[in-house]
């Protein structure tokens, strides 16, 4: 199996010839009857070979984060990892180019140099003593829960952000993984959340300002990952891989906030005008994702249609097969929306204005 980047560098290295990587493009879109652009072709797997190299770089990981200590000492665990992932990185992603295992130690390092920073600023800021009365056989006892104040969770939130956000640039200098972009982008939208609950001194839970904020950030990441969409409308180069990370990421941030406002998050009751908000904002969802052609959007907010959906079950009293329900209405939905995606692209395209429709991919 080769992705595009095999095919360009084959082109670019002179193995092949432009015309006939052109002529091996429109071939498998002749047998697919869809476009190369509208596959969304992102190379996870070559061969067994990655999944088995990918076994091993967890078992590596998972290793590290045991060997710090645990709860005492986070902070080794997550150098480690951290170490561990950089060396892994050098082989399976510099020298030998494997994708999933690339993906696997690129999330490693990113969060294991944000565990360890959050670790240390951890130690740094010195718990306090709440006390908590209870009754027990008819005597009043007291015994003390220990816990930051919201601004130094903030704070250990802020430094585990900068901490990533930094590795992941230098990975990105060093080893150029596409998801690299939207680990980075992760990290400074984090940045931005702690960054605002430190400031107003309340937790990142319980903030009224984080929902709008995290909307923001999710409509400003779907606009970065435009900008790598259109520099590249035949989906050929890593361009494309990076806007499809960035998608992924854009998408959970939106609708978390769209669907926290709506009160189907926290355990509350579905009520059907709730669910019918739902079904709505992930049919507008859909609409967005066959236009820019990005799938990852669909999939990125589907467990909160699919929550949305067993609440409502739920509430009505459908027990035993809400969820069998749920999963199967959402399912066949997708199932149906694959088959029509071309001829829906197409409708979908003729309204969209001349200028954009010339940068989004070609429908079928």
């Amino acid at each position: 199996m080769y992705s595009e980047d095999d095919l360009q560098s084959a082109v670019t290295a002179g193995a092949i010839s432009a015309e006939a990587a052109e002529g091996l493009r429109a071939h498998v879109s002749a047998l697919r009857a869809v476009p190369v652009a509208d596959e969304e072709n992102i190379r996870l797997v070559t061969s067994f070979n990655d999944i088995f190299v990918a076994i091993a770089c967890l078992l590596v990981i998972f290793s590290g984060i045991y060997s710090g200590g645990g709860d005492d000492r986070w902070w080794l665990g997550g150098l480690l990892v951290a170490v561990a992932s950089w060396l892994m990185a050098e082989i399976f992603t510099r020298k030998r180019r494997m994708a999933l295992p690339s993906i696997i130690v690129l999330v490693a390092f990113v969060v294991g140099l944000g565990t360890f920073a959050a670790s240390i600023v951890a130690e740094m800021l010195p718990t306090h003593a709440v006390p908590v009365f209870y009754e027990y056989e008819g005597r009043q006892h007291t015994w003390n829960r220990f816990e930051r104040h919201p601004w130094e969770n903030a704070a250990i939130a802020l430094s585990a952000a900068l901490a990533g956000g930094i590795g992941a640039m230098l990975h990105w200098l060093r080893f150029r993984v596409a998801i690299t972009v939207a680990a980075g982008t992760a990290a400074l939208v984090l940045l931005i959340l702690a960054a605002l609950a430190w400031a107003t001194g309340q937790e990142l839970d319980a903030n009224p300002v984080i929902a709008p904020a995290a909307f923001l950030c999710g409509i400003g990441v779907f606009a970065f990952a435009m900008r790598w969409d259109l520099s590249d409308r035949e989906r050929r180069t890593q361009r494309a891989d990076i806007a499809f990370w960035l998608h992924l990421l854009a998408a959970p941030l939106i609708a978390h906030s769209l669907f926290y406002w709506l009160g189907v998050l926290g355990g509350s009751d579905v009520t059907m005008a709730r669910a019918a908000g739902v079904l709505l904002l992930y049919l507008a969802f859909a609409l967005v994702a066959l236009v820019v052609d990005r799938r990852a959007l669909l999939v990125s907010a589907l467990i909160y249609v699919l929550a949305a959906l067993n609440g409502l079950l739920r509430s009505v009293g459908s027990i035993e097969m809400n969820l069998a329900i749920s999963t199967l209405f959402v399912g066949v939905a997708l199932l149906a929306l694959s088959v029509f995606w071309s001829p829906l692209r197409r409708i979908l395209l003729r309204g969209v204005p001349e200028g954009w429709r010339r940068r989004l991919p070609i429908a079928a």
